[in-house]
């Protein structure tokens, strides 16, 4: 099969792997026909994550068909269109019985990409298949349901409900890229008093606008006045932090109220500095986190109702040998005006399935 393969820092390529087979009895063979592009993926191409051994098949999203099943796997078999999380999760260690799959010590967790084989690719084996795959309605286009897999429920958990968002607060969100527009569109189902947008680049805060937020600000000696100015001087009640740059989460503990909760959901590369000399007195609760997907079920429903606007995020589409075009695109986004991309819902030749 094709997948895009990374070699190192700077360099991957679309080129022929093989195929995945069945390891352990809880797999599943899933044909990719929609995949996406994460800033993770950026990260890692960058340098950012090492853990990531070259020759890795990038990518943690996707949305495809089962097509083969290890013995185990008992909700969803062979024909069935489903979301591939964007986390895996054993279901048995300490983190998973706490719903923390995000940090599951049996052997998920994100792995996808990251330690194991991931999306990019025309097939991917999935493990855990019972707990880290969706089974998806058919009213739910694939385009759409892809974000489902990662930035979604990466805003919502890491930024929103960690943020403690509630009627009535001022929610700032640091960074208006793909998560960043996430956590505006779920902040609005907690009905905020306003929502602030933050960002360099004009087109980012129009689709911040488009999708909910009620005031923009261009990130550097604007945004942080306009935040005084509509608190009348009191800070944010949330500051969602959503780029992964020290300057930008910096600027997010300047931003929050006393008492107020900055959420931190950019992956950082670099040491950022924490101004305790400031914050100690503020009663300030600061929170990280990688995403659970736990949420998942619940915005796959919200998401059939038409409660989430996820169509208006994604910005270009490709077919899927196209990802070498896809990634050049997506890594400059502030000449492209890339959102989110996705590629797929091609024809593919059919996977040989082997005996056991």
């Amino acid at each position: 099969m094709k997948a895009l393969v990374f070699h190192g820092s700077g360099e991957s390529a679309w080129e022929d792997v093989a195929d995945p087979g069945i390891q352990d009895a809880g797999d599943a063979i899933v044909r990719v026909d929609t995949v996406t592009i994460c800033g993770t993926d950026l990260h890692i191409l960058k340098g950012d994550l090492p853990e990531v051994r070259p020759g890795t098949v990038l990518g943690h999203e996707a949305v495809g068909e089962i097509v083969e099943t290890g013995g185990d796997v008992r909700t969803v078999r062979p024909g069935d269109r489903v979301l591939v999380s964007c986390i895996t999760a054993c279901g048995r260690c300490r983190f998973c019985r706490e719903a923390a799959y995000g940090q599951c010590r049996g052997g998920g967790g994100w792995i996808l990409g990251h330690l194991i084989n991931g999306t990019q690719a025309e097939y991917v084996r999935v493990p855990y298949a019972d707990l880290s795959v969706h089974p998806l309605p058919g009213a739910i286009d694939s385009k759409d349901a892809v974000l489902l897999a990662d930035i979604l429920p990466t805003a919502y958990e890491v930024g929103v409900l960690n943020g403690q968002v509630r009627p009535g607060d001022t929610v700032v969100v640091v960074g208006a890229g793909p998560v960043g527009l996430a956590a505006v569109a779920t902040s609005r189902l907690y009905t905020p008093e306003k929502i602030i947008a933050v960002d360099l680049a004009p087109a980012r805060l129009d689709a911040a606008k488009r999708l909910g937020a009620d005031a923009v600000a261009v990130a550097g000696e604007e945004a942080e006045p306009l935040v005084a100015d509509l608190t009348l001087g009191l800070g944010a009640d949330v500051v969602i932090e959503a780029v992964g740059v020290p300057e930008t989460f910096e600027m997010c503990t300047r931003m929050v109220r006393p008492g107020g909760h900055v959420a931190n959901v950019g992956v950082h590369g670099k040491p950022a500095a924490l101004h305790l000399e400031d914050l100690w007195i503020k009663n300030v609760t600061i929170t990280t986190g990688l995403v659970d997907t736990r949420s998942t079920p619940t915005l796959l429903r919200m998401m059939a109702a038409g409660h989430l606007p996820a169509a208006s995020m994604v910005t270009h589409t490709f077919p899927l040998d196209a990802m070498e075009e896809a990634y050049d695109v997506f890594s400059r986004a502030a000449d492209t005006g890339a959102l989110k991309v996705v590629l797929g819902e091609q024809q593919h030749d059919a996977l040989m399935v082997r005996a056991a």
